[in-house]
């Protein structure tokens, strides 16, 4: 635990100076900021060649957070978390107190609740938002393991994390729309 604990500290130390970062998330490893940093969110699409249409998501800790983020939570979101069995991504509508270029041209958002150890000390940290995309440059396949992650993107990042690099990432997560007149899509299964 001593390993997470420390982990936590230097990536938030990096995070707040405005850095981005290589982590481990509880599906792929991820690239990731503090979602309420335009600049650093601007670095995150530069590095994966990505065109800022592409939205990325967020990662939060607890209902604290996405009440701070989204004034109206469906009912129906609450449960889908609840009886989600594995990593569940949820988009929502209008999004607030996160960085413009995080939210999608439809005004929404997506997030995941972390359950992952690393990641929750972290945004306990932070006590804000955390961008989470794949590492990987855009259109090139998702790393499954530390070791299949492209020097380009390990050498773009501020800091790596230095924990679980000899895991191998289940899938990426199951991605649902929610609109605030409660249609649902799922998206990815």
């Amino acid at each position: 635990m001593e390993n997470i604990n420390e982990e936590a500290h230097k990536a938030f130390e990096i995070i707040k100076e405005g850095g981005i970062i290589l982590y481990p998330t509880d599906t792929v490893w991820g690239i990731g900021c503090d979602a309420t940093n335009p600049e650093a969110i601007a670095k995150i699409y530069k590095l994966k060649q990505r065109a800022e249409t592409q939205s990325m998501i967020v990662l939060m800790n607890g209902e604290k957070m996405m009440y701070n983020v989204f004034k109206n939570i469906p009912e129906v979101a609450w449960q889908i978390l609840d009886l989600s069995e594995k990593p569940t991504t949820l988009i929502l509508d209008e999004p607030r107190n996160v960085a413009s270029n995080i939210i999608a041209a439809d005004n929404s958002l997506g997030i995941r609740l972390v359950k992952e150890p690393f990641c929750f000390k972290l945004l306990e940290r932070m006590k804000k938002p955390l961008v989470s995309t794949s590492a990987n440059i855009s259109g090139q396949p998702t790393p499954i393991a530390f070791k299949d992650i492209n020097p380009e993107i390990i050498k773009g990042v501020d800091y790596v994390v230095s924990l679980y690099h000899d895991k191998v990432a289940g899938k990426p997560s199951t991605i649902i729309k929610l609109t605030n007149d409660s249609q649902v899509k799922v998206i990815r299964k």
